[in-house]
């Protein structure tokens, strides 16, 4: 064994900067007084966990140190005959540990309970059984010691000896049964009882079955053994779970969330009924309810997840939406979205009235409340659940428009958004809603804000005022949100003080009537009081349109020409339908005027001014072409878009559900319980050992199906076959760290001493320990493990050399110089999801982009497109729809998530270059966008390095 995997529990990290004292200065130093042999036994203890042996220093502590009464001295002395060699290199046990032995047994009899206790659990990290035997009667004395400190260590020195060393102590088991029925305290007892489930089950049970009511009062590190005992027990012999099922019900009730958690978490394991799942699930609810800690929060929901996964537990879930919503009182906006996309996916045609309700109320309560700065995207979230139960559930869209369209007046952009994509859907889809949306979208169009959502609102009422009144409210609107025309006019006039600030009367919002005749008396209200700055009285469209952006009135103007279109039809009376087209073309021309004026800060655009100017064209001429092209093929292509998206979610919903069916093959072997062997029925994985190698990082990740794809993958060969020394590593990637082992093979005839790896990293890696010297035999081998921590995503190499001495040879230090390891971003990205506006606006934010040329022997786009997928391990957010049909060029948006959080967006824009033949690879750019340049930079590489496809 070499000296790197010696057991050893303690560990102690120190800087060696300066130079190590020598041997002599420590024997003084451990003659001295006990400040200055505290100081030597501290740098002792150091030097020998970094590889010194120093056996002249054992006597000198045994004469000097070890009769010291001094708590710290004591202390120290316990890590130093744990880390001390204690046997001679053929394994015999030195002279010297007799006297250490003799010293241990008095402090085990010491009246100090501290000292006994700290001796007993050094005693728990002794190997050696000739050390251990003199002292087992005092061992066995502590377990009658009035203190519950030593009691408790007894208990757990006795177990480690019992299973390392039966023959010291066989009656073990009995020995803590006694002692478990009389003992008191909490602490003894939960050590006993541990010791009892895994060295004598049956004593456990015995122990169990007799305080088996008592155990809602028992302490709760007790009642957590319990339920590890009752979980092992039932999946070991299922015909105990009815003997003990009762007791984990009971233990839901307990005081402790961890024994909750655990008993909720066991009770699902052990019976799938819709009793047993509803109360673990509202054990779960109520842990998170109560739980003020947000990770204890997002673990608990994470479970309520899972048990959603399984098709039987649904329906019982589903009864419980409510109580889940009760979530959402919690101000973190990640707890807020799981419990929101948990309660859309249990959501049904029972309890999706209740929801709606509930999410009303969120909604009102986001209203005007800044105190929080997720509050925005908090309003967004529920937004988009509305809009999602309106989409599934159609009779609850009349309950929800209303209370959303009053967030089109939103200062939030994103939200109001949100709301005018749902109504843009809405009224599309639920055609006996489109009186209330459309009366509803006057009322608040004025209130607008955002010029974006002014354009959306114009065109949602342009495609679907379908009566000659809203048709002429809808005119009124936009006269009221221009203000007084011709706009260039009263603007001069303003500027040059013709109509001076004092001597203008403010006008109320100024109402448009309709006379007989079609046209239009305006109707105000006049007030004396003195008008704020006159950029304020702007209407929100002349200010718009000043601040120069007229892509709003190039929508403007297809609304109008729509609106004058459909009035026309609507209209018999020549001179009426005149009057309106006239005022709409009013209106285009005196918004081209402003254009090309010198009044806006930008002036209009030539497509803007094309497209106004088309408008006018048409309503001069109104051919019924073009009265056909506006009023139906738009709603058309909006109605396949909102079809190809619905029939998308579909699918994406139907493979989740394939996915959570259960199949079973007709040739499925039945297994029978009365004919299981018991090792056979650990079908589910034993919780607890998962959840403690999760904690110790050891997650095991499932290998390929192909075995040649296995560990034998990730060898990486360090130096060639002709070296004196050959070395290759397997590299384990393990979520936050790098474990390299190395295997060094001695190819030469000569002894090699201090054969030393040498390693150092370039990127975000860490070495953590540096790996021990060793002696190599001639043809030797030996196994050297390294622990590289990784503290972001991107390429990291690991490279160094093998350093060693030959015995004998007078020359320095041989090295060999090792290959680097090249540890690959992959290990670290995964495929994630999100919507069109987060990746324009992390596309926005991010400040790192690397653009990447397409340089492929792939000669067909959608080819080419899977194939860097594959490579990158990013997700197409482009839907399948888009993608497909051929044009000879494609675009697409790819997105992934990395382990440590960090975004990754790429755009890939490639086409075909047909000039070039139909054998002519793809040609393009790919553009990488990330937060750190380091993801950038790794990505940009690594998709270079997969361009091409390799042929097999």
């Amino acid at each position: 064994m070499t000296a790197a995997e010696n057991v050893c529990y303690t560990l102690i990290n120190v800087p060696m900067d300066s130079e190590p004292p020598s041997e002599i200065s420590l024997k003084n130093d451990l003659k001295g007084d006990v400040k200055l042999k505290t100081e030597a036994l501290k740098k002792v203890i150091i030097m020998i966990l970094n590889g010194e042996k120093l056996p002249g220093l054992l006597m000198t502590i045994i004469r000097f140190v070890l009769p010291l009464q001094d708590h710290t001295i004591k202390k120290l002395l316990l890590v130093f005959w744990e880390i001390v060699p204690k046997t001679t290199p053929d394994g015999r046990l030195l002279q010297e540990m007799i006297l250490v032995c003799d010293a241990y047994r008095k402090d085990l009899q010491h009246p100090n309970e501290f000292i006994r206790g700290s001796t007993l659990r050094f005693l728990c990290k002794l190997k050696e059984a000739e050390l251990l035997e003199p002292l087992m009667p005092a061992i066995r004395a502590c377990l009658e010691h009035r203190h519950s400190y030593v009691r408790r260590n007894a208990v757990l020195a006795i177990y480690t000896i019992y299973r390392n060393f039966e023959h010291l102590i066989p009656d073990a088991p009995e020995l803590i049964h006694d002692f478990l029925v009389n003992e008191k305290d909490a602490s003894c007892k939960r050590n006993a009882f541990m010791m009892l489930i895994h060295a004598d089950q049956d004593r456990a049970l015995d122990y169990l079955s007799t305080c088996i009511d008592q155990v809602q009062t028992f302490g709760d590190i007790l009642q957590l053994v319990i339920v590890e005992l009752i979980y092992k027990v039932c999946h070991a012999n299922p015909s105990e779970r009815a003997r003990f099922i009762r007791c984990i019900y009971n233990l839901l009730q307990s005081s402790s969330p961890a024994v909750k958690y655990e008993a909720a978490g066991t009770l699902v394991t052990l019976s799938s009924a819709p009793t047993a799942i509803k109360a673990a699930a509202q054990c779960y609810i109520d842990l998170i309810i109560k739980e003020s800690d947000n990770n204890v929060k997002l673990i608990v929901l994470d479970r309520l997840i899972e048990l959603k996964e399984h098709p039987s537990h649904e329906r019982v879930l589903q009864d419980l939406v409510m109580d889940i919503l009760r979530v959402l009182s919690t101000p973190d906006l990640e707890v807020r979205k799981k419990t929101l996309q948990l309660a859309l996916d249990l959501v049904s045609s029972r309890n999706v009235e209740e929801l709606v309700i509930v999410l009303k109320k969120e909604v009102i309560k986001t209203n005007n409340v800044t105190e929080h700065e997720d509050t925005d995207k908090y309003r967004q979230l529920l937004v988009r659940t509305l809009h999602s139960c309106s989409v599934r559930f159609p009779d609850m869209a009349a309950n929800v428009i209303p209370v959303l369209m009053e967030f089109l007046s939103d200062n939030n952009e994103a939200a109001a958004a949100d709301v005018l994509e749902f109504v843009r859907e809405a009224i599309q889809r639920f055609d006996n809603l489109r009186p209330l949306i459309v009366e509803k979208m006057l009322e608040v169009f004025h209130a607008i804000k955002s010029v974006k959502i002014y354009r959306g609102a114009l065109w949602i009422l342009g495609e679907y005022c379908s009566t000659k009144e809203d048709i002429q409210s809808v005119m009124t609107e936009v006269r009221r949100s221009l203000g007084e025309i011709p706009i260039v006019e009263s603007e001069i006039k303003k500027e040059t003080g013709e109509l001076k600030p004092e001597e203008e009367v403010s006008v109320g919002p100024a109402q448009k009537l309709v006379t007989e005749m079609g046209t239009y008396a305006t109707q105000s209200a006049l007030s004396s009081s003195r008008p704020a700055k006159k950029e304020e009285d702007r209407p929100p469209l002349r200010g718009f349109l000043l601040d120069g952006d007229f892509f709003v009135a190039a929508s403007l103007a297809t609304t109008l020409t729509k609106i004058a279109l459909r009035y026309v039809s609507l209209v018999q009376e020549k001179k009426k339908q005149n009057s309106f087209i006239a005022e709409a073309m009013l209106l285009m021309a005196t918004i081209l005027h402003l254009g090309k004026s010198s009044l806006p800060k930008k002036p209009i655009t030539d497509d803007d001014v094309d497209r106004i100017s088309l408008c006018l064209k048409v309503l001069s001429e109104c051919s019924p072409l073009m009265n056909d092209i506006f009023n139906k093929e738009c709603r058309q292509s909006l109605s396949h878009m909102l079809s190809a998206k619905l029939e998308e979610e579909k699918l994406s919903q139907k493979k989740e559900s394939e996915k959570r069916n259960v199949t079973v093959q007709p040739d499925d072997p039945i297994s029978f319980m009365q004919l299981t062997a018991k090792n056979e029925m650990s079908s589910k994985e034993d919780q607890f050992q998962l959840s403690l190698l999760a904690a110790m990082g050891n997650t095991q990740r499932k290998e390929a199906a192909d075995p040649l794809a296995s560990k034998l993958n990730k060898v990486t060969q360090l130096t060639g076959f002709s070296d004196p020394v050959y070395a290759e590593a397997y590299v384990h990637v393990n979520q936050y760290d790098i474990v390299l082992d190395v295997l060094v093979v001695n190819q030469t005839s000569d002894t090699l001493q201090n054969c030393t790896l040498e390693l150092a990293t370039l990127g975000d890696l860490k070495l953590v320990e540096k790996p021990s010297p060793l002696t190599l035999a001639p043809h030797d081998f030996a196994n050297i493990k390294a622990n590289v921590k990784v503290a972001s995503t991107e390429n990291g190499i690991i490279f160094g050399n093998v350093v060693y001495d030959v015995s004998g040879a007078a020359s320095d230090r041989n090295c060999v110089v090792l290959s680097d390891i090249h540890i690959d971003i992959m290990d670290y990205i995964q495929p994630a999801s999100c919507t069109d506006a987060e990746f324009r606006q992390m596309w926005a934010e991010f400040e790192w982009e690397n653009k990447v040329t397409v340089n492929t022997n792939i000669i067909d786009l959608n080819e080419y497109l899977q194939h860097i997928l594959k490579s990158t391990n990013m997700k197409c957010l482009t839907p399948e729809k888009a993608l497909s049909g051929y044009c000879g060029f494609m675009a697409a948006n790819l997105y992934a998530r990395s382990i440590f959080g960090e975004d990754a967006l790429a755009n890939v824009s490639i086409e075909k270059p047909i000039h070039l033949g139909p054998e002519a690879p793809v040609t393009g750019h790919i553009r990488i966008r990330a937060k750190s340049q380091g993801m950038a930079l790794s990505l940009g590489d690594k998709i270079n390095l997969s361009q091409k496809k390799t042929s097999l």
